[in-house]
């Protein structure tokens, strides 16, 4: 019997949340609410702690169950490059990256793909974030034969400050 392929993924399933090893539980909470704005949802002790944007469950875990007091994976070793934030529209991530302007987290990139907008940064624990807003599917770049034709360009970061500013400014 020929086996088949199987087909692909549902079009409308979503990743739906991170879990991170942490060190310290207390340190690694404290930037996610004061440079990504997240809500504590729930707490397991001084071992776990849920977070979220918008009162659902958890957008991401933090725990230390294995990693208390532990360092971050050495250079050249495997695991995860990044976990990303999709903000809703290129103003709230303008009013994100103003955030962490606020509370002086600094980037380490910042680009334009032509599909999104991202700035690239690392939490206490050395976990890469990408924060990051995807424009309209009608003005991706494409390829005259209708593939994607992302790229990686400089992101105007002043631009982008700006846009927030005036937003806070009404």
């Amino acid at each position: 019997m020929a086996r088949e392929e199987p087909g692909p993924i549902h079009p409308d399933t979503v990743v739906g949340h991170v879990h991170l090893k942490v060190s310290d539980l207390e340190r690694a909470v404290a930037f996610y609410r004061e440079a990504l704005g997240l809500e504590v949802t729930q707490r397991m002790g001084d071992a776990a702690a849920f977070l979220s944007a918008g009162g659902y469950h958890h957008h991401l875990g933090l725990n230390t169950w294995a990693s208390k007091g532990g360092a971050p994976p050495a250079p050249g070793t495997t695991g995860l490059f990044h976990a990303a934030f999709r903000y809703p529209t290129r103003l709230a991530l303008a009013e994100a990256y103003r955030r962490l302007v606020s509370v002086g987290v600094s980037l380490e990139g910042a680009a334009d793909h032509g599909v999104s907008e991202a700035l690239y940064l690392r939490d206490p624990d050395g976990n890469g974030l990408e924060l990051y807003w995807d424009r309209p599917r009608s003005g991706w770049p494409r390829d005259p034969d209708g593939s994607l034709a992302m790229y990686t360009r400089g992101l105007d970061l002043e631009a982008l400050y700006e846009l927030g500013r005036k937003a806070d400014s009404r």
